[in-house]
């Protein structure tokens, strides 16, 4: 598969973080440092940076949903087991009411992770296909393309390369040799024999590509491994790579997780459950995605999590300085200002919740007065249709026997 800026969603901000990889790659080669394995760790470090603030946002407020939680998992279990309209409503309305009470909303927590999610997409296009979003990378395989197109016969003989399906993402018959950008693909799946294979094959440009191979080779080369060749199911050094990335994966898991206060309730908490399954299930995703992938990729994902680990501990410090009660007080500071914006009071916030609430108890007070009411009114039906065979029943009837049945019973009773 060919990634050369294709998506029309994804691919302006990919190309934005191709841009910042360039200035990161141009910066290591000022100090004659041409490696694309350190470029990626370096453009980790700086995206993880540049999202603390959303980090931190995400912390606070899973240390408030710690805290709303158990109110929240108290009105689901009142009205487990109802499906009804109007029982779903006042669910709604009860929960709608602590998050009001605790200055937050339902969506809070999802806002963080959705600004992530387009960034993080992004970056892994970028990893993937290094030379087609970074300009100082890439002009090394133009310097081979540009040359290579004018060849006679080029796209036959590039044919002749060993595994050069691979290199074209699997689809021979439907690459297309003519254009510039999939040619830069190709050549940056290329390993070294395959860009001997190269020079064999175009004789009259062959220090050119002699040349040019030699730096992408060293650009592409980090602890003896290969960025753009994916570490494969058979065994290898390069299996450090999926083993790393688990075992990293897991501490952060862990670690996040571990953020997490216990409560009696987690067993029916969906959320703690989740945490439990990512803890395990995450790190395997994360072996196979490094042993299938470029080993570029591999080393983004390892770095990503041992940053992470690094920055959950500092967030972690500092979250436990953070007082709940100053951070729901600042919660509703930012509701309130936004309600005068709108001409709305301040307090109305509040007392919503609190109106709400209070409609929904006056509501199970009626209800159960109601209840009372009918049961009452059933035990003196009973009491005045037992009173009536009682006394009126006829000799030697059904019910004047079972009437005599019941004092027996009664007088038994009062003897005990």
């Amino acid at each position: 598969m060919v990634l050369t800026k294709a998506g029309s969603i994804l691919g302006p901000i990919a190309t934005v973080l191709g841009y910042v990889m360039d200035i990161l790659f141009r910066f290591t080669s000022s100090f004659g440092v041409f490696n694309v394995g350190l470029c990626i760790i370096l453009f980790t470090i700086v995206m993880k940076t540049l999202m603390i603030p959303l980090t931190i946002k995400q912390q606070k407020t899973t240390k408030l949903m710690s805290v709303m939680n158990p109110e929240i998992q108290a009105i689901q279990k009142k009205y487990k087991g109802k499906s009804d309209q109007e029982s779903m409503q006042r669910q709604n309305v009860e929960i709608q009411a602590v998050y009001e009470k605790y200055g937050t909303s339902m969506t809070g927590g999802c806002l963080p992770l959705l600004i992530q999610m387009p960034i993080l997409l992004a970056l892994y296009r970028v990893i993937y296909n290094i030379p087609a979003y970074v300009p100082s990378v890439r002009v090394y395989f133009d310097n081979v393309v540009t040359p290579l197109m004018g060849q006679a016969d080029y796209a036959q003989k590039l044919q002749e390369i060993t595994n050069i399906a691979t290199a074209c993402g699997g689809k021979l018959d439907k690459f297309d040799f003519t254009n510039a950008n999939r040619l830069v693909d190709m050549l940056y799946k290329f390993s070294t024999s395959q860009w001997g294979e190269l020079q064999s094959l175009f004789p009259a440009i062959s220090d050119v590509i002699g040349q040019n191979a030699a730096v992408v080779e060293r650009m592409n080369t980090f602890l003896g491994l290969n960025m753009a060749e994916a570490p494969g199911w058979v065994p290898s050094f390069a299996w450090i790579i999926p083993v790393l990335a688990a075992v990293s994966q897991w501490f952060s898991t862990k670690l996040m997780s571990g953020n997490q206060p216990s409560t009696s309730a987690d067993a029916e908490n969906p959320m703690a459950q989740s945490m439990k399954t990512m803890t395990t299930t995450m790190p395997l995703f994360s072996a196979f995605i490094c042993i299938t992938m470029p080993a570029g990729l591999g080393i983004y994902w390892i770095a990503t999590s041992v940053v992470t680990i690094i920055q959950q501990l500092i967030v972690n410090a500092y979250m436990d300085k953070v007082n709940i009660d100053d951070m729901i007080a600042k919660n509703l500071e930012k509701v309130n200002k936004k309600r005068a914006k709108q001409g709305l009071p301040p307090a109305k916030v509040t007392q919503n919740a609190t109106a709400s609430l209070k409609a929904i108890k006056a509501e199970e007070e009626k209800e159960k007065a109601a209840e009372e009411v009918k049961k009452e009114k059933i035990a003196k039906q009973i009491e005045e249709s037992s009173k009536y065979y009682n006394t009126n029943a006829k000799p030697g009837s059904l019910a004047s026997k079972a009437a005599m049945v019941q004092k027996y019973n009664e007088a038994h009773d009062k003897r005990k």
